[in-house]
């Protein structure tokens, strides 16, 4: 791992506690919905083997249904509180090197947690590779508001309040100092499509939410 992996990954062991109700918080409750509306669109997909990657406290992980559900984080602070949420088969990983065969799973879902990896062309070259032909990977994460006034308001919240409230309520400054930072680097929509399709994906789609400042991108293999 480098040393920024280390150090996010370091960064979510410190606020794991407080990770669940900070995200409810700070995204007064819409969490809940981009959720369920991920498990909506990947429920008539094949399930037979499926990895909730980044799983973080487990919250999609839980909501998924499937022959086999497995939980991989490379926090392990943030795998002992999904642990405390169910029974699902967890295991510690780092997302760029997958401790799985080729060709093993039928669904990969992401929810929050690709923007944090070191390499985004690497990490969809290692989704690619452990899903079936005919297996898709989900991407929940933030994206850019296409409204300009919602921009403008969602820009303010993200870099002023935000930090603030997360750092206070979290007693973790510089984690809620890095989430905006993280989202304002990270590909908007269509790059981030373009990119899923440059890794190899067949067909990939997407959605945006809440005015575009969340996006659910569907890869095909």
């Amino acid at each position: 791992m480098d040393d920024k992996a280390v150090w996010v990954q370091g960064m979510f062991g410190r606020i794991a506690g407080r990770y669940d109700l900070l995200n409810h918080l700070l995204s007064f409750n819409l969490d809940k919905r981009w959720r369920a509306r991920t498990v909506e669109r990947v429920s008539n997909l094949p399930h037979a083997r499926v990895l909730d990657l980044c799983c973080g406290t487990g919250d999609l992980l839980m909501a998924l249904k499937g022959g086999l559900v497995l939980g991989s984080d490379f926090c392990h602070p943030m795998l002992l509180e999904a642990q405390r949420k169910g029974s699902n088969p967890l295991f510690e990983a780092d997302a760029l090197a997958l401790p799985l065969k080729d060709n093993s799973l039928d669904l990969i879902t992401c929810a929050f947690g690709f923007r944090n990896l070191a390499n985004y062309e690497k990490g969809l070259e290692e989704l690619l590779r452990v899903l079936k032909p005919g297996g898709a990977a989900a991407i929940l994460e933030f994206s850019q508001p296409t409204n300009r006034v919602f921009g403008a308001l969602y820009r303010f919240f993200s870099t002023t309040i935000l930090p603030r409230v997360g750092g206070m309520v979290s007693g973790s400054p510089d984690a809620y100092s890095y989430l905006p930072e993280s989202i304002r680097k990270f590909p908007g929509a269509e790059d981030l499509a373009a990119k899923i399709k440059a890794a190899g994906f067949e067909r990939v789609e997407f959605e945006r939410m809440t005015g575009g400042a969340v996006a659910l991108h569907l890869g095909y293999k």
